[in-house]
């Protein structure tokens, strides 16, 4: 029978979560930012989000079961977070610089040139040597065989995408730091089955305010229209990702 104190327990768990998920703009901002430079549908976009934070939780849940079972001091089990906490920010740094640059070559090499042509006047009395022999008007041209090929400039373009993958990869990296200090080892004294109720309240929590942020913030942005900036979507997502990746690691948001 699960006691009073770990109900307590499981509300804290979830009031932890959702204020940790909040002010964390990592748990978010990422999948708000590619969804929009990648056009994914809604859809597309929550379901990556929620397989990022569904291994976000469980590698912390399995990280604070095996602390438990061994007897793993909880200040050598902090120290391990840490060190995941560092490796997953630093790679949110890296992917957000690399895709930064990524959609600034994919801008430059997309944009459009023009070119003026001549087209011949219909009729009967046109001179084909004259004057009036046609008319001109520019016509533009862009760089890339995919964009001449009116290719949808925010489309995957058929190839296999990893995008998805490599945020997963960074979110099974980074830590859920206050789940096995503050909750997981309190409700330890008790029962497993307290435990598991305390780290299903922070993880549900965890995962159901990125998807209501996530969903908020992209209807937002589904009206914003960036015009001749639009090529430098993908270059925007980058940036944006590489500032979020500072502020994890350096103001420890």
């Amino acid at each position: 029978m699960i006691d009073r104190e770990i109900w307590l327990l499981a509300g804290t768990a979830a009031t932890i979560g959702l204020v940790h998920t909040v002010i964390g703009p990592d748990h978010y901002l990422p999948f708000i930012v590619i969804g929009r430079a990648r056009s994914w549908t809604l859809r597309k976009t929550l379901f990556v989000s929620f397989l990022a934070g569904l291994g976000h939780i469980l590698s912390s849940v399995v990280l604070g079961f095996l602390g438990i079972g061994l007897g793993i001091a909880v200040a050598k089990l902090e120290g391990v977070e840490s060190t995941r906490g560092e490796i997953a920010a630093w790679l949110l740094i890296g992917f957000g610089f690399a895709y930064f640059v990524w959609g600034m070559r994919r801008a430059w090499r997309g944009k459009a040139h023009t070119h003026a042509h001549l087209h011949a006047l219909e009729g009967e009395h046109a001179h084909p040597h004259g004057p009036d022999s046609g008319h001109e008007h520019v016509h533009e041209h862009p760089h890339t065989h995919e964009l001449a090929e009116h290719a949808h400039p925010h489309g995957e373009g058929g190839k296999a995408n990893i995008t998805p993958w490599v945020l997963f990869t960074i979110f099974v990296f980074g830590p859920c730091e206050p789940l096995i200090p503050l909750i997981m080892y309190p409700a330890a004294r008790h029962s497993t089955a307290g435990v598991v109720l305390v780290a299903a309240a922070f993880g549900l929590v965890t995962i159901a305010t990125m998807l209501v942020i996530i969903t908020a913030a992209s209807w937002g942005a589904s009206f914003v229209r960036l015009g001749k900036l639009e090529r430098y979507s993908h270059a925007l997502a980058g940036l944006m990702i590489f500032v979020s990746g500072l502020a994890v690691q350096f103001l420890g948001l």
